[in-house]
């Protein structure tokens, strides 16, 4: 094993809005699933790289007090304008961290659920 880290689901209501908002902000491209009872929107990556998704059903409630994840921006700036445009919220940020870290934000998604931004160095 590489990472302990391998899969992450971002709980939504409203899965049309949520995949609107994220493909807005982040200018990705999402691929819809369904398994079970559950709806999917996942987002892109290219194995072995870390994948995670969009999740709607019964079991899956937005927080804004759980876990944050950060999500990768090439613009942090440009992504924090999206985010309000799609009827998110900036709540810390940007901020630089140092040693060549990068930029950092933490924004309320669409759904209610907070999530990190993440702009390398």
């Amino acid at each position: 094993m590489n990472t302990l880290i391998n899969w992450f689901e971002l709980p939504v209501q409203q899965l049309d809005r949520a995949v609107a908002f994220y493909e807005y902000v982040l200018g990705a491209e999402f691929r819809r699933e369904t398994i079970g009872d559950t709806d999917m929107a996942v987002f892109p990556h290219i194995k072995p790289a870390t994948g995670g998704a969009l999740v709607k059903g019964a079991m899956f409630q937005p927080t804004s007090g759980g876990t944050i994840i950060y999500l990768a921006t090439a613009d942090i700036v440009a992504a924090l304008a999206r985010v309000d445009e799609k009827g998110g919220e900036c709540c810390f940020g940007p901020h630089e961290l140092p040693n060549g870290i990068g930029t950092i934000a933490l924004i309320t998604d669409s759904e209610g659920n907070r999530v990190g931004l993440h702009q390398p160095a």
